[in-house]
């Protein structure tokens, strides 16, 4: 057997492992709200089983393995959007006006030198196109073409200093109009720098659209899609989740569900 193929081998009993471990609470947005409570039993169990998850796939994956790629002619469809798809705030509707012109991406936190890059910026840096499949905790997939600015540029721009550990993802978007909590989300430096993890601009060879994240969306293609946040503003780097929401990492992590979600 070659080692691509054990590596795809191991990915796939990972996965399966996962699924067994955690896919109860990823099988939709209500079912598993109990979750939430901080006694649940059930959730503990499941945290556990997701922190053993993660760290066999660090130990068993190398950490530059990439997720599947696909040809042109497997796209069958528009990317369907998921999500909020057209955030309401005040400052985003401003942006959209004028065609994301004003838009800055910032970079902060834990850095040696913070750093802020318009759309137009973004787009002139060195790109990535890559075909990958998304995988929803809702139960669908779609496969798409996504072009971007690989995360792990910018991030060397800024210069990580040595006490982060996590990327912070803000977004501009407000989920759930009863509850007024932005959209976060995070990663750990490894999925960070992963060559396919991007800050996207494109779709399918046109401008990302309002419904799929535009201005920016980053893809982590080694991650289920809630860990891919739209409408991003501000990526920060930290070395705890302490200050953010409710200290689980991203907006459904506060609500139940699994920090790392790989797959």
């Amino acid at each position: 057997m070659t080692q691509s193929k054990i590596l795809l081998s191991r990915r796939s009993l990972l996965s399966a492992g996962a699924a067994g471990a955690s896919s109860l609470v990823l099988a939709g947005c209500d079912t598993f709200d109990f979750l939430g409570e901080g006694e649940s039993k059930t959730r503990s169990v499941l945290e556990k089983a997701n922190d053993l998850t993660y760290r066999a796939q660090r130990l068993l994956i190398r950490n530059g393995a990439l997720a599947t790629e696909y040809s042109e002619t497997e796209i069958r469809q528009g990317q369907r959007p998921n999500g909020s798809t057209d955030p309401q705030t005040a400052e985003y509707l401003a942006l959209k006006s004028n065609s994301f012109a004003d838009y800055r991406l910032s970079i902060t936190g834990l850095v040696e030198r913070p750093r802020s890059y318009s759309l137009a910026e973004l787009r002139n840096m060195p790109s990535r196109t890559q075909i990958t499949r998304h995988d929803c905790v809702e139960g669908w997939s779609c496969i798409a073409k996504w072009t971007g600015t690989q995360l792990s540029r910018v991030l060397d721009e800024a210069g990580v200093k040595p006490n982060a550990r996590f990327v912070v993802f803000h977004c501009y978007d407000i989920y759930d109009e009863s509850d007024p909590a932005a959209y976060y989300e995070s990663c750990d430096l490894i999925d960070a720098r992963h060559p396919q993890t991007i800050l996207a601009y494109g779709l399918n060879g046109q401008s990302l659209p309002v419904a799929n994240g535009a201005p920016v969306r980053v893809r982590i293609e080694r991650a289920l899609g809630y860990k891919q946040p739209k409408y991003v503003y501000t990526i920060e780097l930290a070395d705890s989740f302490s200050r953010f929401g409710l200290g689980k990492g991203g907006y459904w992590e506060d609500r139940g569900y699994d920090w790392y979600g790989g797959i």
